[in-house]
């Protein structure tokens, strides 16, 4: 599928970009709340991955206004067990949508994306389309997955470039050449998949693309921190919270090999 971005979402993802480098956060301000288009926002979700913005980003600017409700965090059990922090919890079971309350609060992999157990409360609504809201979070979690790994490639590009050993930059050693080569083509390749499924909005088609921006994500931490040694893991090093929201969100809203046997179901 041949697919190209409209001017209009080319400069939504300029200005966006600038604003999130700018240390701003109130999204809002920019209309991001008011995004529902799938296509829009994958460009939204790109760039929140491609600045490692925290918070339950996913519920609270996609799922839960295609619920009518939010913002605030929500549970899909089995797949989403857990909900993350935030002021406002629902869960969903089955086709009905229920407010919740925190009963614990969890350990998580990424310390910025703290989970909470829900319990169920009152009933908002019956007959919810929730198989949908559910890969929308999936469609929107790769876009995040796919926004990290295009920053931790473009980080761990500039890295090689100041380092030198043996008297010249280690970007000019082959060996580190064909490790970033190998990133950018896993980055490339999931692409369209992720602009694809937005269109397409299939089931086979969302799970494709997690099962891609998730491998070719994490493969662009691992390369990443092989390159820059153990300093990369440090608090102190910005590459920490791209790393940390990467193992996060590579098993959120379903694991790969959860994703992969949605895609074999479908074919």
């Amino acid at each position: 599928m041949m697919f190209t971005l409209s001017p209009e979402q080319t400069d939504f993802a300029s200005v966006l970009h600038g604003f999130l480098g700018a240390g701003k956060t109130d999204l809002a301000s920019l209309g991001v709340d008011e995004v529902t288009d799938p296509v829009d926002l994958v460009v939204v979700f790109e760039e929140l991955g491609h600045h490692a913005v925290a918070g339950p980003l996913i519920e609270s600017l996609a799922v839960l206004p295609f619920l009518g409700v939010g913002p605030g965090s929500v549970a899909f059990p089995p797949d989403v067990p857990h909900a993350v922090e935030a002021d406002r919890y629902f869960l969903v079971e089955g086709d009905a949508l229920h407010e919740a309350s925190p009963a614990a609060e969890l350990s998580s992999v990424d310390p910025a994306r703290r989970l909470v157990e829900l319990t169920a409360g009152a009933t908002i609504a019956i007959g919810i389309p929730s198989a949908r809201a559910f890969d929308l979070g999936v469609l929107t979690c790769s876009a995040q997955l796919l926004g990290l790994g295009r920053a931790m490639l473009e980080m761990t590009t500039a890295h090689v470039q100041a380092r030198t050993q043996f008297g010249k930059p280690i970007g000019q050693f082959q060996a580190v050449k064909h490790h970033l080569a190998n990133v950018l083509i896993g980055l490339e390749l999931a692409r369209p998949l992720v602009f694809g499924a937005a269109v397409t909005r299939t089931t086979r088609d969302v799970s494709a693309a997690k099962v891609a921006t998730s491998d070719a994500a994490w493969q662009a931490a691992r390369t990443a921190l092989q390159v820059h040694g153990a300093i990369g893991y440090t608090a102190e090093h910005p590459l920490s919270r791209f790393l940390l929201q990467t193992r996060a969100l590579r098993t959120a809203w379903g694991s790969p090999s959860m994703h992969r046997a949605r895609v074999l179901e479908a074919l």
